[in-house]
């Protein structure tokens, strides 16, 4: 799983560099919007994957089929529905963009196009969010590893074809992304049936029952308002970005391929835990629990001072590799101390996200989600906003900081309460 994620961003970087070495800024600024605006998105529906993890990993543990069949149908039924609903109100969310980032024109046209093309891989993106969740709450992580990997090397080559072959420019990039999202499906439809024949299992079309429904459709709830928060700061920091100028905009896009590096790492770990703990709690162990937490912050807390060391030693190098626009790269290098610190300071948020995943709490997740945006993210943002894109990179420090803190409280607390297994 640590290899499959460190390949999503590598994908990200590749885009960055490809645009990041046409002529002129509004290329990447735009890219940036685009890119950033469909990533809020689908990253949105991140609580398909989470929950269904989750519950399949906890019907693993209690060695319930039927369980598994009811949470992977009703999950895939939520994937389409919220795709549908995303392609349906595209000119509406662009018309939102426009009006929450107030880019320049050439940076609109641009983002403009990439995103009114790459929004029709919404229904091939969820449904692999469903299956990736899937197999992983199976334990087959070799299986998330293969469609990762095969989706990010299609649209690597694709982005390479399309933008410098065929100089299609930022519309390029993003057919290259959606013929690799639904290349993927076909993958991981194939990857599923697969192990289900391995298992000796046979598929059968079972609804879920009134009260498994909606269990799903509470921790989906929580898991979505939790995701909600977190893009809300995310796409701040784009567009509040785009305000600071083009150049400033174009650094954080630069500068945000580090934190992609770092927060899909971590998840490799934390994708792990995700499935680990689920099948403890279904198992009743509770010792066993305890074990997954511990190793995770072991392998999180030594992949984090790793990354310190690189970004220290590397970051500029890095940033050159990714544009050679010289006021991008001034501009860049000049918050590039904040990525430095960052993977010690996120580390736990990160892993302790799986731990919650995996003992399907969805309501601590939300409720630390909330506490830590209001405080660490947005209070900082309005008390220091004269500092400009300073004041961006701090609040997104404090910001990760209090996420850890909270989650970390919350499990020590029903561990003393001996109400982990609950």
């Amino acid at each position: 799983m640590i290899l499959s994620n460190i390949s999503v961003p590598l994908l990200g970087l590749v885009d960055t560099a490809v645009i990041g070495h046409l002529s002129h800024a509004h290329y990447l600024a735009g890219i940036a919007l685009g890119s950033g605006s469909i990533a809020l998105l689908f990253w949105l529906a991140s609580f398909l994957r989470m929950s269904t993890t989750g519950e399949i990993a906890q019907a693993f543990g209690e060695q319930n089929q039927a369980r598994s069949y009811q949470s992977l149908l009703a999950s895939l039924a939520i994937a389409m529905l919220f795709a549908l609903t995303l392609v349906a109100s595209s000119p509406f969310l662009l018309d939102m963009i426009e009006r929450l980032a107030k880019p320049s024109v050439e940076v609109m046209e641009q983002a403009s196009l990439y995103f009114s093309i790459r929004i029709y891989s919404a229904p091939a993106a969820m449904m692999n969010l469903v299956l990736l969740g899937f197999m992983l709450g199976l334990q087959y992580g070799k299986g998330p590893f293969y469609i990762v990997l095969f989706t990010n090397l299609v649209n690597i080559i694709l982005d390479l074809l399309f933008v410098i072959g065929f100089e299609w420019g930022v519309a390029g990039a993003a057919w290259a992304s959606v013929i690799a999202d639904y290349s993927a499906l076909i993958l991981a439809l194939y990857l599923t049936a697969a192990l289900l024949k391995r298992k000796g299992w046979t598929f059968a079309w079972l609804m879920p029952n009134r009260a498994h429904l909606l269990h799903l459709l509470t921790l989906n709830k929580d898991i979505f308002i939790r995701s909600l928060v977190l893009q809300l700061c995310f796409s701040f920091m784009t567009f509040y970005g785009a305000r600071l100028g083009e150049n400033t905009l174009a650094a954080n896009a630069v500068l945000l391929n580090f934190l992609m590096l770092v927060s899909f790492a971590m998840d490799g770990i934390a994708y792990a835990v995700e499935a680990k703990v689920g099948q403890a709690k279904g198992a009743k162990d509770v010792e066993k629990l305890k074990t997954w937490v511990a190793v995770s912050i072991l392998w999180g807390s030594l992949f984090a001072v790793l990354y310190c060391f690189v970004f220290a030693l590397f970051g500029p190098s890095i940033i050159g590799m990714l544009t050679t626009i010289p006021s991008v790269v001034d501009t860049a290098l000049v918050y590039l101390p904040w990525l430095i610190i960052l993977p010690l300071i996120a580390m736990s948020c990160f892993l302790f996200d799986g731990v919650f995943v995996g003992l399907t709490r969805a309501r601590e997740m939300r409720n630390s989600m909330i506490f830590s945006a209001l405080f660490g993210f947005f209070l900082p943002v309005f008390l220091l906003l004269d500092h400009g894109n300073h004041a961006l990179w701090l609040a997104m420090t404090c910001f990760m900081a209090l996420r850890g803190i909270t989650l970390i409280y919350r499990y020590r607390k029903l561990d003393g309460q001996n109400s982990l297994l609950k």
